[in-house]
């Protein structure tokens, strides 16, 4: 989990870059900034994901001693361990995460 998180930082600085406003005095033509605008919009959507991946890696992190980790918060089953592996963040089984 710590070096998942680590690489999401690295990721958030890196988007945060990357969603910085487009100076309208760049002459980079109207097409090139369309362009410009668009991928800045989908760099700031995957921003936000990372972020809030982060804040549940982190909760998650936490609760890793807590005798509730590692079982689903609906049903009350435990959460399979391939799951935990793949998806520290998760708090629901495979079933009741859809």
């Amino acid at each position: 989990m710590e070096r998942t998180m680590a690489e999401l930082q690295v990721k958030i600085k890196e988007y945060r870059e990357l969603t910085k406003p487009i100076a309208p005095e760049n002459a980079i033509g109207r097409v090139s900034r369309m362009d410009a605008i668009n991928n800045k919009s989908v760099n700031e959507a995957a921003l936000r994901q990372a972020e809030a991946k982060l804040q549940k890696l982190k909760f998650a992190l936490e609760k890793v001693e807590d005798p509730t980790f590692g079982v689903c918060q609906r049903c009350g089953n435990p959460i399979p361990v391939g799951r935990i592996m793949l998806m520290p963040e998760s708090n629901r089984c495979v079933r009741c995460a859809h």
